[in-house]
């Protein structure tokens, strides 16, 4: 269990793997790369680089896996957000890249299980779920094209009743079963991956909040107790981080999403609503994700909104929808609840790239951050270990600045998210 006070209700923290205590950074030092931010994208990227024997440090302003890398459902899906977006900017180049590694991800997480011997509970399986006529054709037009590009054989489409099998839930029309996704527990993921880079010489300083960076040849990391002179940083804070503020300032509105943690069930309960163990998501625009846990409790997660307001009461929004979804657990109650950030850029498309010649930069996944920050970790590596000016597509993509952003980007963005809540409740 993770002794921190603001993880006190967070079912992950209460079953997270012992840790070691890590020092903050006290000192004037130097690696070859510095990396700010101790969550999926910085751990991923430092044990990257460690296996291609570069020096790298860590820093982390609270504890790893502290943000939304251990505080998220867990699901780990194929795909990015924003693919249809940067396809109409880009056309056939970033359309190939999506589909060379849709489930790239996926496999840079299992192979590091195996090879490590991770323990995060990670179990294959997730579908993604239709409410009306429009999300169910969405979700066949999904199925067609990865059966065009080879992915057939892991995907099938299930109506209203072939998906009673997989979710015993009688409000949805049918939905889209992948072998090919899975779920984990993210904690123990960052924590485990954290450890091994750490065993292949990465030093991490938690408890470093990073005051500046100081874009020189030499690229240099300034906190209040010390620096890291190195030959790239890697700037990896997604969403809790106020870092190059003019550069990437207005780009992304944090939203806070929520999650509740059932009693354990039954189990013949816990096996009855979820029979083959999925993940498993909605198609609406504001969504509910839910999977059951290795001891039996269903993790249910959703309300995400961009108001700058915080629910209080999180047990007291979530339980409804959850009885919504499954009638046969009204009698049931939460014993974890917790909010946080995600970062979301105003199109979806993440944001990744040079912020100077030899300082890289990657945040807003759109809560695909499990699978595709494992991604970028490697695209990193390669970058740095070839002497890289393009993170490619990425680099390319055209985002959007909301203006004053404190005062008119979050109402507003709390303006959309009614829009596509009408959406959802329409089938539009």
């Amino acid at each position: 269990m993770i002794n921190d006070p603001e993880h006190k209700h967070n079912y992950y923290a209460a079953t997270a793997h012992p840790v070691p205590v890590r020092p903050a950074l006290c000192d004037d030092v130097e690696f070859d790369v510095a990396i700010i931010g101790g969550g999926f994208t910085g751990v991923a990227s430092a044990l990257s680089l460690a296996e291609r024997g570069l020096s790298v440090a860590i820093v982390e302003a609270k504890k790893v896996g502290w943000g939304a890398s251990g505080r998220n459902g867990g699901q780990v899906l194929g795909g990015w957000s924003g693919e249809g977006a940067l396809i109409k900017q880009l056309g056939s180049r970033a359309e190939e890249f999506f589909w060379r590694t849709r489930y790239l991800g996926n496999e840079i997480v299992e192979k590091r299980i195996e090879k490590y011997q991770i323990e995060c509970d990670y179990v294959h399986g997730a579908a993604t779920v239709a409410f009306n006529a429009r999300q169910m054709e969405s979700l066949e037009q999904e199925y067609n094209e990865c059966a065009q590009h080879g992915f057939g054989d892991v995907l099938s489409l299930a109506d209203k009743t072939a998906l009673r099998a997989h979710v015993a839930s009688d409000i949805y029309l049918g939905g889209l079963i992948d072998r090919r996704g899975a779920h984990c527990h993210p904690l123990n993921l960052c924590l485990g991956e954290a450890e091994a880079a750490e065993k292949l010489g990465v030093q991490i300083f938690e408890d470093t909040r990073v005051m500046s960076i100081d874009h020189r040849d030499r690229p240099t990391v300034h906190s209040a107790g010390g620096s890291i002179r190195a030959k790239w940083v890697i700037l990896a804070g997604n969403a809790y981080h106020n870092l190059e503020g003019k550069r990437l300032g207005g780009y992304m509105l944090p939203a806070k999403t929520y999650i509740s943690v059932t009693e354990p069930l039954p189990e013949e309960v816990a096996k009855s609503i979820l029979p083959d163990n999925l993940a498993v998501c909605d198609a609406n625009w504001v969504l509910d994700y839910y999977r059951l846990t290795p001891d039996g409790r269903l993790l249910f997660g959703g309300k995400c909104n961009y108001a700058n307001n915080d629910i209080t009461d999180i047990d007291g929004a979530m339980l409804p929808r959850m009885r919504y979804v499954f009638p046969q657990l009204k009698d049931i109650k939460f014993e974890y609840s917790w909010g946080g950030i995600i970062g979301i850029p105003l199109n979806r498309i993440p944001m990744v790239g040079h912020l100077s010649e030899r300082v890289l930069y990657a945040q807003g996944y759109s809560g695909h951050g499990v699978n595709c920050s494992h991604i970028i970790g490697e695209m990193f590596a390669d970058a740095i270990e070839n002497e890289s000016s393009i993170i490619d597509p990425f680099e390319d993509a055209k985002h959007f600045k909301v203006p004053a952003k404190d005062l008119i980007g979050s109402p507003l963005m709390a303006l959309g998210m009614s829009y596509y809540r009408l959406r959802d409740k329409l089938g539009i």
